[in-house]
Parts: C-alpha cells; structure tokens; sequence
C-alpha cells in the first residue's frame, strides 16, 4: 500500500519529462492510443522476472521494466526472491540512468532513471522483531537470507526503512489521515529549492549531484564532520555510500526549508543506513 502511494507525493511530470515517458512506452507499444503519459510510472515486475523483462531485450530489443519505470518507480516487493544475477544487472541504470542493449546487429539506449524501492521481510519465516511471535530462523538461515543481495546493491539504496506491524488500535482508529496531496505539496517546495539551486547545472536534483556539486552544496560544520567520520569508520561505509549519505541529508534539509545540513539531519540520514551494520 505504502509502495503505490508513492508516485501520489512525487512532483508532477514536466512536459519534457512526460516526453520521455511517453517515447519509452511507445517504443514498448503500450501507449494504448493516448497522446501523452501524464502520470508517473509504477511499475512492479514479479520476482521470476527474466532478464530481458528487467533490463529489455529480445530480438528487436524492447525496452524493459527499468526502462518503463523510467521519470517514476521500481517496486521491486520480495527483494531476495528475485535471483541475484537478475538484481545486479540493476547497477547499471542505478548509476547512469540509462541501459544499453547491444546486439550484433543493433544496439540501443533507453533511459531508466527511476525511484528504486524494494521489499522484504525481516527474515524467512517473517517473525523477526515481532512482538507477537517468535522467529524460528537461525544464524545460517539468515546469512544465507541476505546474502541473496548483494553487497553493491545494498549500497546504492539510501534509505533502509522497517516498517513494523500495524497496531489494531491504529487499525481500527478512525482519525483521518495526512493526504497525500498534503506531503506532495512539501516534497514540490523542496524540489522548487533544488530547481533553484541547480539553475544553469543541467541538473534538477540532489540525486544528480556530482562530486564537485557535493563539495559545494554539502558543507558540514565541525559537529557534522565528526557525525560523519565516526559513521564511516564505525560503519565501513564505502566513497559512494558516504556521497550519498550527503545526498540525503541536503534533502532532508531542503524538507526542512534549511540552507545549511545541520547535524540532526545528518543523524536522520545515518539511521537509514541500518543494512549496513550486523542483523546477526
């Protein structure tokens, strides 16, 4: 439920952007005779995914999901289900927002630069950090569990999220709550931040951010510094996994309607990364 609200507090599409989008399901002959995809893409693949459906393919190659989801999201839900040769032909479009497919007659480039979400359970029975019932999986369950990702995948995901069960209270609770329209409103205020900031960089967010725009737009102060250096060390966090810690945290203050990355928002951003430590 949580994974197709997203696309509702995304900015809207751009004219150019809902250009591209419209290009790659024409391509994929799935614009069903309309003049213009107006909404952002969510597309969810299941786990038996081929390759060609993921990353696209064939004889004529046809774009695939990445490609698809191209301007919107990737839900990707029981995350170790799928086969790891299969996620780590997600590194490429995750760092250059495009594929390539190369065939000996052809080869072809469609973009994919999208929102990557995924899913999955604590562990293999589910149990995990329930406080209504035990986890029966052990040291070697679990490290054969996880070790379905891989390394350099984990590390391209920002934000490592648990969400705990629903309470029956809040089930049955009949408050109404937060619309989307309401967040959306608070994520265009930021990006509108980020368009301004940007201006005259051929970039629109801080997703985008190469290294010279981090040194520039990123700075930390003494207390922030240290936050960090402690989390790297502590952590072993890799070059690309510290970027985007900074990443994130200028984000979190653009949300906040700050110039400057405090240290609070550094800590948010730190406790995202809590697949980097031990489950065990």
């Amino acid at each position: 439920m949580l994974s197709q609200r997203l696309p509702g507090i995304l900015p809207l599409l751009s004219y150019e952007e809902a250009l591209e989008t419209s290009k790659v399901f024409s391509a994929a002959g799935l614009m069903n005779n309309q003049p213009l995809h107006v909404q952002r893409p969510f597309r969810a693949p299941h786990h038996t995914v081929s390759d060609a459906g993921l990353i696209g393919g064939g004889h004529i190659p046809r774009p695939g999901e990445v490609s698809l989801a191209h301007n919107g999201v990737l839900f990707l839900d029981e995350f170790p289900e799928f086969r790891r040769n299969i996620l780590d032909l997600l590194r490429q479009p995750l760092e250059d927002g495009q594929v390539t497919i190369a065939r000996a007659a052809v080869s072809l480039t469609y973009p994919a630069r999208f929102m990557l979400l995924a899913a999955m359970n604590p562990c293999p029975c589910g149990y995990r950090g329930s406080h209504g019932r035990d986890c029966q999986c052990g040291t070697h369950q679990m490290q054969r569990y996880r070790g379905r990702i891989s390394g350099p995948i984990l590390d391209r995901i920002d934000l490592h999220v648990e969400v705990p069960a629903v309470r029956y209270e809040d089930l049955k609770s009949t408050q109404p709550a937060e619309p989307s329209s309401a967040i959306r409103e608070r994520v265009v205020t930021a990006r509108n931040r980020q368009l301004d900031r940007f201006s005259g960089d051929g970039i629109y967010a801080n997703a985008l951010m190469r290294p010279g725009h981090i040194k520039k737009h990123c700075k930390l102060d003494g207390t922030g510094e240290n936050l960090l250096t402690a989390a790297v060390r502590q952590l072993g966090l890799s070059a690309r996994a510290y970027h985007r810690i900074l990443k994130v945290a200028r984000t979190i203050a653009d949300l906040d309607s700050q110039k400057d990355i405090a240290p609070h928002h550094l800590l948010e951003t730190i406790q995202y990364r809590s697949l980097d430590r031990s489950m065990f």
